[in-house]
């Protein structure tokens, strides 16, 4: 099942990944659909780096003080 990753949310493509995954690992998919997940599935990973990046830089955004200055702290729960 191809999926359009840029409309999907993190939580959405991440499980889509472990699909995928599971179907390389475990089917024995002809080499053409094997290649069309593999494809699907680096697509995903470009999708949730992109997530990730957005979250990051948010997240710095967050942690400037005053005068621009990005402070980094250990997150505590």
């Amino acid at each position: 099942m191809m999926t359009k990753q840029k409309n999907l949310d993190f939580e959405a493509a991440l499980k889509r990944l472990e699909e995928i995954v599971g179907y390389l690992e475990n089917e024995n998919e002809s080499l053409e659909k094997s290649l069309s997940l593999f494809e699907e599935g680096v697509k995903l990973t470009e999708t949730l780096r992109s997530h990730l990046d957005s979250a990051e830089q948010r997240i710095q955004v967050l942690m400037k003080d005053t005068e621009g200055n990005i402070s980094t702290k250990d997150f505590e729960s």
